[in-house]
Parts: structure tokens; C-alpha cells; sequence
């Protein structure tokens, strides 16, 4: 029987895993955590469950990622659709509520926008172009000759009317003369794509802006609970999921993947390798015997972003009854976006007895911020400029997010910050970058492919990219790839 080892139990591993076990691999999976889903994980906290840092879940509604995998499996996810998705409060006071329901959107962004419908237009037909690709494999960027002959059954007459807007980003077929209207799409891009209108892709960008209409969920036990469904079914089929067991390195013989050996020092041997890790956590992995191909491309790497953010606990009394549980606040359009000038505030759902105690919630608010200046605070002498700079950034993303909840203050018990260096530590991600690559071009895309035949990647670096939905899609290509290896 072949045997496949996962490095990692986030979202996109746990699904390779999972689809390698469903086909009759062996699967083993190594965590270095104590719980599963990395950045779309949950953690206990003072009674609170808190999401780690994703907070929106897409991709249930049929031909979604997750309902599909969901068919394959025969499992049942833990969610609940929520509508509206999400409520955007923009500088000048105007709040544009991102409705599911196609009609109360169309009017809502009709008011906020009037201008902007023959973007949407072709916005919605780039989407439904995106999401028809995602129904069927898809392998891209093309990384052998099977992975063209795949993607030329996979287009459609449909297909080709995205042609003309391979190389264009979202600004240039948007009114961007409005500064709301700008502001507005900038700050969804950003969460969605790590880049803003004039850089993200046309592509990419309009299938990220259509996840209001595809279904927001939220997710029973956090988002965590996803991966916790995952790690449920693999090992209730047989397969082998450890948790405290960080693996240090990846050991090769004669070019391919022979073993990983943990922290703890014991020794994983395997047939294939599956990492769900980001490429510089890769190569620290490989140490020596990276191969200088590999080397080569992650060096032209920039990167990330990195996130600032804070898990609160609140009481809800003090906070008005119908609040949608997600909102994004921008305080100023006129500065960049990130570094607590926007905010995205998630709030538990109030019927879910399991993420806080009785008339409490639990919250993850955050903003994106470059992940240099905390390290070059952490690891210079003055513990107390990191600490300084910490509690101000907590200050500022209050007063944001006070913008469009005025009562948020008053109603906290409890306010715990995580900047990039947490990050890291809690996810092993290299200097605490999150979210993948910005989309600026899905011919920058990387593929799962590394130079060591045996040995892929998985996750928010491999294209789709981000986003819970868009990792589930990788994981499925990559199982795919390993069982035609």
C-alpha cells in the first residue's frame, strides 16, 4: 500500500489527505500544533473560542469546493449560511451591506453605486466563469504535459470571453473616479486578494469579490471546526493524524523524499510527501538539500502580509440586537489600507453556546500590517518599543472598528493581541506571514510541483490560493497529482 505523509493540518493538507485516503493510501498526518486548520483554526482562550485569523467560510453552495468534497467523503459540514455576508463602513459614514440575496444586492449596490453596474456586470460574468473553471480540474499554472492536456478538456465556449481580460486588474475595468466606490473595492481585495484594485487581477479578483453571492458561512465551533470534521473522517477511515509533532526536516535519498524526522526525534518514513507549508518553510525543511531550482524561485519570493489582531471577549448586552456578525471599517481612503487604517470585526454567532459563555461573544478583529517593523522591535533590545507599539496598534483598531459599533469598548471583558511574531509561533508559518501571495497576476502563480518528484506543496501559496475554499481546491489537485504520480 502507498504510503503518503502530510506535513501540516491545515485545511488544504487535511483535504489531500483525506481524498488520498478515500482512493486506499496510507495517510499520515504531522502537527506541530495541538489542534488542527493552522491559520483557519480555533483555539480555547479564558472560555472564549477564538478563530485564529480566517473568519469568513465560502464555497458550501453546490459545485462549491467544500460541498463537493463533502459528496466525495460523505460528511456533513458543521455550518449555517448567514446573510447578509458582511456590512462595509466607508470614510464618509455610507454603510454598503453585502447581501447574498442576488435582488437585495443588486438594489443595495445600485444605491451606494449607481455608476458602477456595468462593472458588476462583467464582474458577475468573470465569477461565473471562475466558478465554472473550479467545478472541473483545473491544474494551473501547467506543470507537465498531462497537467495541458487537462486544462485543454477543461475550457468551455464560455471560457474563451475571458480572454480579453487575461492581463487586466480589477481598476482598469472599474470606475475607480468615485473614491468611496475605490475605497470600497480596495478594502475587499485586500482581504480576499492581498492587493488592491490596481494590482489585483481581473481574473482572480472578480471571483473574489463574488463571495457574498456564493454564501457566506458561519461555521459551528469556529472555523476551526472544519478541519476538526476533516481530522474526524481520517481517522475514522484509518488513517493517522498526530498532533505535538513538528517536523524539523525532510530528508532525501537518491533525489526523492525519504523520511521526515520530528522535533521530538522520531522518524516518519513515506513513499510520498505532502507539505502544507509555505515555500521558505519548505526550504528551512530541505536545509542542505534543497534543490537549487527550488532555491532559485523562492528566492525571487517577496514577502507577505503579515496580520495584527485581537481576540476579544464582549459582553452582548451592551451591544445592539441584529448586528451582522461580520463587518470591514475604513477609517481613512486617503492613506493605504492595513495597519489598523481598515479593519475586518468578526463577532461568534450568538446561538452558538460553544465558541463563549453565556451572554458573552468571542470576536477576531484585524487589520494586515507589514510584518518587518515587529521583528526588528522583537529582536532589538527594547522589548518595551514592541510592547509599546503593540498596545497602540490594539488602541488604534478599537477606535477603527468604534466607527461603524460605537458601543464596542464598553462592551469588552477581555482584549488579547496577536501581532506577526505570535503568528508565527502558533503556526509555524516562517516571520508570521498570512494569506498567501497577492493576486496580481494568476500567470505568477505557483503550482504544487516542487523540484523533488515525490514532494508537493499545498495550501495558500499554490494556486487558487487564500481562502478556505481556495485551498480545498488545491488539495484536490494535489491528490490528484499524487495518485497519478
Amino acid at each position: 500500500m502507498t504510503h503518503t505523509l502530510v506535513i501540516g493540518a491545515g485545511i488544504g493538507g487535511l483535504t489531500t489527505a483525506a481524498l488520498l485516503l478515500k482512493a486506499g493510501h496510507k495517510v499520515t498526518v504531522l502537527e506541530s500544533h495541538f489542534y488542527p486548520g493552522g491559520s483557519a483554526g480555533t483555539f480555547y482562550y479564558r472560555r472564549f473560542r477564538f478563530n485564529a485569523g480566517a473568519t469568513l467560510a465560502g464555497g458550501f453552495a453546490p459545485g462549491g469546493p467544500h460541498h463537493r468534497l463533502a459528496e466525495i467523503l460523505g460528511i456533513e459540514w458543521p455550518v449555517k449560511p448567514v446573510d447578509p455576508a458582511w456590512r462595509v463602513h466607508l470614510p464618509n459614514g455610507r454603510v454598503v451591506t453585502q447581501w447574498g440575496d442576488p435582488d437585495r444586492w443588486h438594489e443595495e449596490r445600485f444605491e451606494a453605486f449607481p455608476r458602477a453596474e456595468g462593472f458588476w456586470k462583467k464582474q458577475e460574468l468573470l465569477a461565473d466563469i471562475s466558478w465554472d473553471i473550479s467545478t472541473r480540474p483545473f491544474p494551473w499554472p501547467p506543470q507537465s504535459v498531462r497537467d495541458i492536456a487537462t486544462l485543454a478538456t477543461s475550457m468551455r465556449p464560455k471560457t474563451f470571453l475571458s480572454l480579453p481580460y487575461l492581463f487586466s486588474t480589477i481598476g482598469q475595468i472599474a470606475p475607480l473616479d468615485d473614491p468611496m466606490f475605490k475605497a470600497f473595492l480596495d478594502a475587499q481585495l485586500l482581504i480576499a486578494a492581498q492587493a488592491t484594485s490596481e494590482e489585483t487581477s481581473a481574473l482572480y479578483g472578480a471571483a473574489a469579490l463574488d463571495l457574498p453571492r456564493r454564501g457566506v458561512n458561519h461555521v459551528k465551533n469556529g472555523i476551526g471546526g472544519l478541519s476538526e470534521t476533516l481530522v474526524d473522517w481520517i481517522r475514522q477511515n484509518g488513517g493517522e493524524v498526530h498532533y505535538r509533532q513538528r517536523v524539523d526536516k525532510i530528508e532525501l535519498q537518491n533525489g526523492k523524499a525519504h523520511q521526515v524526522i520530528t522535533k521530538k526525534g522520531t522518524v516518519f518514513q513515506a513513499d510520498n510527501f505532502v507539505a502544507n507549508v509555505t515555500p521558505w518553510a519548505l526550504q528551512n525543511l530541505l536545509e542542505k538539500q534543497s534543490p537549487p531550482s527550488l532555491n532559485k524561485k523562492i528566492s525571487k519570493l517577496d514577502p507577505t502580509w503579515g496580520a495584527f489582531i485581537l481576540y476579544l471577549g464582549i459582553d452582548s448586552s451592551k451591544l445592539p440586537q441584529g448586528l451582522p456578525g461580520h463587518h470591514q471599517v475604513i477609517a481613512d481612503h486617503t492613506k493605504p489600507l492595513g495597519e489598523t487604517n481598515s479593519v475586518f470585526v468578526s463577532f461568534s454567532d450568538r446561538d452558538d453556546p460553544t465558541r463563549a459563555p453565556e451572554g458573552m461573544q468571542a470576536v477576531t478583529m484585524s487589520t494586515h500590517t507589514d510584518i518587518a517593523p515587529w521583528w526588528t522591535l522583537r529582536n532589538g533590545d527594547s522589548k518595551a518599543a514592541y510592547e509599546e507599539r503593540r498596545e497602540q496598534y490594539a488602541e488604534k483598531m478599537i477606535a477603527t472598528a468604534e466607527k461603524a459599533i460605537p458601543d464596542l469598548r464598553k462592551a469588552i471583558t477581555l482584549c488579547k493581541p496577536g501581532t506577526p511574531v505570535t503568528f508565527e509561533f502558533y503556526t509555524q508559518r516562517p516571520l508570521g506571514m498570512v494569506g498567501g501571495f497577492p493576486q496580481n497576476s494568476i500567470f505568477k502563480s505557483m503550482g504544487p510541483k516542487t523540484a523533488v518528484p515525490n514532494l508537493w506543496m499545498v495550501g495558500d501559496s499554490i494556486f487558487p490560493g487564500q481562502s478556505t475554499a481556495g485551498v480545498t481546491l488545491g488539495g484536490m489537485r494535489v491528490a490528484a497529482e499524487v495518485l497519478a504520480n
